[in-house]
């Protein structure tokens, strides 16, 4: 399978994995608060990494190791709070639709902060997206007068972390093994997310007694695997195969997988987010393209 092919199935696995760990952040918050949440997703997927991937720390450079503490906390501890956090209050497909601007962030901060140039067909596949988001977002809002829009910017937020850990990624782990970044990330979060749950009322009767308790920790283990160690170590991959902003168009696919599972989770759906989405898979196609 040739180079540019391998790089499309990258990028639609990630979509399904991604765009369906909405609906699993909103089924694991009727039985957990958002930093036990954040906190025990965190722990399982370091569980999960350190199981097949501890070997794969040898491959890191003792000068790298700052990119990869850096990027644990951007790319994976943060970010899981703040969509625990914003889910309590809007729904996953909104998380979703939100979270696609991450590709406009990534050109951005690629360019001021990282030096990473973007080609021009490039930068206007990202705002044809964003183009594309808005109208999502907007019709979101119609559907869902009732949802508070302040908790939105906790997942704007993990954007612009999201943007800035892929560049890092980019530039400063470009020839790191994906595993052994992914498993360095955990190593330096895992510890932090445990006093976290420590700090919650985790271990106590009152939680354990929830009705939904069980099946919440299920959906995160479900989270944990597929949404987070799996995806860390095939979104690596993608960033290195391609470039930052065809690796970070991942989250214009994702919407669509999200508000297919949210309209089978009764949110509210609409011909315009069908067009929509349309408009956000030209932004990915375009993005895609070098030629300037």
């Amino acid at each position: 399978m040739g180079k540019i092919n391998v790089k499309w199935v990258y990028l639609l696995i990630l979509s399904i994995i991604w765009g369906s760990s909405f609906i699993l952040i909103k089924k694991s918050l009727l039985g957990l608060t958002p930093y036990q949440l954040g906190a025990l997703r965190t722990i399982i997927t370091g569980i999960f990494l350190f199981a097949v991937g501890l070997k794969s720390l040898k491959r890191i450079k003792k000068r790298e190791w700052k990119w990869i503490v850096i990027s644990g906390f951007l790319g994976s501890f943060i970010p899981a709070f703040l969509f625990a956090i914003a889910e309590t209050e809007i729904d996953s497909a909104i998380a979703s639709i939100l979270n696609s601007l991450v590709p406009l962030n990534t050109v951005l901060f690629g360019f001021a902060v990282f030096k990473i140039a973007s080609t021009k067909r490039q930068i206007l596949g990202v705002i044809i997206g964003f183009i594309g988001t808005s109208i999502l977002i907007l019709k979101g809002a119609d559907l869902n007068p009732n949802q508070n829009y302040l908790y939105a910017g906790f997942v704007i937020i993990a954007t612009v972390m999201y943007a800035l850990n892929v560049n890092i990624i980019k530039k400063h782990l470009q020839n790191t093994s994906p595993l052994s970044i992914a498993t360095g990330n955990y190593v330096a979060i895992f510890i932090p997310a445990l006093l976290i749950l420590l700090g919650t009322d985790f271990f106590t009767e009152h939680t354990y007694q929830n009705p939904d308790f069980q099946m919440s920790v299920v959906y995160v283990v479900i989270l944990s695997f597929f949404g987070t160690a799996l995806a860390k170590v095939l979104f690596n991959t993608l960033v290195q195969i391609s470039t930052p902003v065809f690796a970070s168009s991942v989250t214009y696919l994702m919407p669509i997988v999200a508000l297919g599972w949210g309209l089978l989770d009764g949110e509210s759906f609409s011909v315009i987010q069908v067009l929509a989405s349309g408009i956000i898979l030209l932004g990915v196609y375009l993005a895609h393209k070098r030629k300037p």
